[in-house]
């Protein structure tokens, strides 16, 4: 091979190791740049999913945000904020009030034994009750069953005084009732399928999407605070005339019909 061959050859090798490097260098940059595209992803990923999780973690709760909600009293209540709800013969002299917590154990008992007789009672004209609901148990044992059931019970008394009654029932019945610590009827579905047992409830399309929609949820609330603003301490409560009904021991609600009676009676005259 002539020396100038031989140049000419190394002048070749030198130009393709070149152009080697230099692709390289162009794969080797376009990798760091898809590197850091991809770094610059996953951190604005980050970022959002952080962003996301904090905005969530500071979002109001279903019943944080239903006391700004718009207030819908139910059909059948009077008073300001339609926490008023009284049943019974607008001719009846004298009206019982009964506070109650739906998830309330002893007042599922109260009801189980006595509610019979109030129901009669209101029929016969004997007196109207007045219910007033709490939800302090979501508050001490924590849940939101009782208010949950409170705008169920609302829903209920839209469509009329007899369904409220009647689901009540049911809802404090030995089938239906839960456990106090067992905070079922923070559950629409349950709500409704308690419901489903009231003929005037069963499959009423308008009753189920309030229930589900909470429409009386800023309702609920309403009715909670009236009870709180009482001065009663505990479930069941039974005045009348702004005296409190008591049984045999003189301090608690009257938990036997005949208790019951004794005490109405007595109050009646009074």
């Amino acid at each position: 091979m002539s020396k100038r061959n031989s140049q000419a050859a190394k002048t070749a090798a030198r130009e393709r190791l070149r152009q080697e490097r230099e692709r390289q260098a162009k794969q080797a940059k376009a990798k760091r740049q898809i590197v850091v595209a991809l770094s610059v992803v996953g951190v604005l990923a980050a970022a959002g999913g952080i962003g996301y999780a904090v905005v969530q973690a500071n979002k109001p709760s279903a019943w944080e945000a239903a006391k700004d909600a718009k207030l819908v009293k139910p059909a059948n209540t009077s008073g300001e904020n339609g926490t008023t709800v009284v049943v019974g013969k607008s001719d009846a002299k004298k009206t019982l009030e009964l506070y109650e917590d739906p998830r309330c154990p002893i007042c599922a008992t109260f009801e189980q034994t006595v509610g019979e007789t109030i129901e009669k009672d209101v029929e016969d004209g004997k007196y109207k009750v007045r219910f007033i609901g709490a939800s302090f148990l979501d508050r001490n044992l924590t849940g939101e069953g009782s208010k949950n059931a409170l705008s169920a019970l609302g829903a209920a008394l839209n469509v009329s005084p007899e369904a409220f009654l009647a689901y009540k029932s049911a809802l404090y019945s030995a089938e239906y009732h839960p456990e106090e610590t067992d905070d079922k009827f923070k559950d629409d579905a349950y709500l409704i399928k308690v419901a489903n047992t009231v003929d005037a409830l069963k499959d009423n399309k308008e009753f189920q999407a309030d229930v589900n929609d909470g429409t009386y949820d800023r309702w609920a609330l309403e009715m909670s605070d009236t009870f709180d603003d009482s001065d009663v301490q505990g479930t069941p409560t039974l005045k009348m005339d702004g005296e409190k009904l008591t049984g045999s021991d003189g301090k608690n609600a009257p938990m036997t019909v005949a208790e019951f009676n004794t005490a109405v009676d007595k109050a009646l005259k009074g």
